[in-house]
């Protein structure tokens, strides 16, 4: 008998490889704008995070228009390398795997709703996913708000869902809305930062999880 109904997947970091990209931008956005820019650890501690709560998050003494300023530098140069970007080994595989067996598949992103629908475009498994839900759609993370709707709209309870995610803002999501979690250290956020938040294990790659889901999903 499975012990999970739903699991819901964060998106960058977790199914595609995206963080070096991500954080390489957000750092050219500051630069661009002559700003002091984050370094390594600060630009990837907040992927996954929406866009305000990013910005906010990196320089909260900045005013809204210098914010605005960073915002359309990001999107620019993210935009301009994103056709770098590809999902880690084995996702196809293992979410066809994952829905043979009868599982909900969800995503829990901070990307936009415009940001997450260009990338599904981009992959061949987008179809898996019952609800995918945005930073721009409520709440960011680590409120509980996205999962919640997920967990709503598909009558999941809290008990029978999984989140599986790279950072500690996917832990504390899981958590926050009382389900269990997965991480994986692929991502942003390194094993130690991971291991400060309670999370069921603590897995390597795409493949592990995987394996995981198989004798404990």
């Amino acid at each position: 008998m499975k012990q999970f109904d739903l699991i819901v997947f964060d998106w960058d970091g977790t199914l595609v490889d995206s963080t070096g990209h991500i954080a390489k931008s957000i750092q050219n956005s500051y630069a661009d704008n002559a700003l002091p820019v984050p370094d390594d650890s600060a630009a990837k501690h907040v992927i996954g995070l929406g866009l305000v709560d990013t910005f906010n998050y990196l320089s909260p003494n900045l005013s809204k228009t210098q914010h605005a300023g960073i915002v359309d530098r990001y999107r620019h140069h993210f935009l301009n390398l994103d056709k770098t970007i590809y999902p880690f080994k084995n996702v196809l595989k293992g979410l066809e795997e994952l829905a043979e067996r009868g599982y909900f598949l969800a995503v829990a992103t901070g990307k936009s709703r415009e940001g997450l629908d260009r990338a599904l475009e981009k992959v061949d498994f987008g179809h898996f996913f019952s609800v995918t839900r945005c930073g721009d759609e409520g709440f960011p993370k680590p409120n509980p708000d996205m999962l919640k709707y997920i967990m709503d709209d598909l009558g999941v309870i809290p008990e029978r869902t999984l989140m599986i995610g790279d950072t500690t803002h996917d832990l504390n999501l899981a958590a926050n809305a009382g389900a269990k979690s997965l991480a994986v250290t692929c991502g942003a956020h390194e094993i130690d930062q991971l291991m400060a938040v309670e999370s069921l294990a603590y897995l390597q790659s795409f493949d592990e999880v995987i394996e995981w889901l198989k004798k404990n999903g």
